[in-house]
């Protein structure tokens, strides 16, 4: 499926800015089952400088200063994406993979091979995700247990958020600890994403973050409307001898053709969609648009 994907963030300054300057995480990432067609960025006003580079996880971002006073700043990034899960692995049909337990997982883990270095870095403490409770480890354990296999336990912890936590939209916050969150059992995407590796870390697996989209199908006999989608998030997990698994704990879904890969890292805090500072003074308001149609 091929998939046209527009990203608008809309900023108003009640005062003004003399000068910005801006980290912007959009760019689809080219990855198996999933390659980038066409990408543009458009910044208004027009950046007096802009560069592009990969970072640390491998993430495309863009830098960009504004050095004008404005009121607005509107950042759209449009992109067409081929997806195609198919030809991603199928852990369903991988009798190593499915079938690996915790204990074996946790012993592959302890070697020092290239691979297992790399995956490490995704079992330490992040900025959203650090001094994990007993409270987070004790919901962990329900599901995973020594001899049972990683990929169940992980089923099994999607299911469990998808059920018992409530979509709020108004509870949470960037800001708002993991601790609150598995409290209250409420919050949004990417609330249900760090819990959930929160939970896997605690384990001593390694999960990420992945932020993306996911396409939105209107009710039957409805048109859709634009702006109805947004970004999404969710969480990876690394099963030894496979590789990575992602699960969508919003939806209670392993990602397929209708989830779209921007990026990923340890938390939120390594792949916001727009980031950076102001030289202002007053209030501002922030507004997000995304938009995903099939390609035509």
């Amino acid at each position: 499926m091929d998939f046209k994907v527009s990203h608008t963030t809309h900023y108003y300054y009640e005062s003004g800015v003399t000068f910005c300057h801006n980290i912007a995480t959009l760019k689809p990432k080219n990855m198996v089952g999933q390659t980038l067609l066409e990408y543009d960025l458009e910044i208004s006003p027009e950046p007096a400088e802009i560069t592009e580079r990969l970072d640390f996880f491998g993430n495309t971002i863009t830098r960009f200063s504004i050095q004008k006073h404005h009121t607005e700043l509107i950042v759209t990034a449009k992109s067409k994406i081929a997806r195609d899960y198919t030809l991603q692995p199928d852990i369903e049909n991988s009798e190593t993979g499915k079938a690996i337990t915790l204990k074996e997982a946790l012993a592959i883990l302890k070697t020092n091979t290239a691979e297992t270095i790399e995956v490490k870095q995704y079992i330490l403490e992040s900025i959203f995700i650090a001094k994990i409770s007993d409270e987070i480890k004790n919901y962990a354990e329900k599901s995973f247990k020594p001899n049972r296999s990683i990929f169940e336990a992980s089923y099994e912890l999607m299911q469990r958020i998808y059920t018992e936590f409530d979509f709020d939209s108004e509870f949470s916050t960037i800001a708002t600890p993991i601790q609150e969150v598995i409290k209250e059992k409420k919050g949004v995407c990417q609330d249900f994403a760090q819990i959930a590796i929160a939970c896997v870390r605690s384990m001593g697996l390694p999960a990420r973050y992945v932020s993306g989209y996911i396409e939105t199908l209107p009710p039957p006999g409805k048109e859709k409307l634009i702006g109805t989608d947004a970004s999404h998030a969710w969480f990876s997990v690394y099963i030894p001898t496979f590789g990575w698994v992602d699960f969508d704990p919003t939806n209670n879904q392993i990602p397929k053709n209708q989830h779209i890969t921007v990026s990923w890292g340890r938390d939120y805090y390594d792949v916001p969609p727009l980031k950076g500072v102001i030289y202002s003074a007053g209030k501002n308001k922030m507004s997000v648009a995304v938009d995903i149609r099939p390609a035509v």
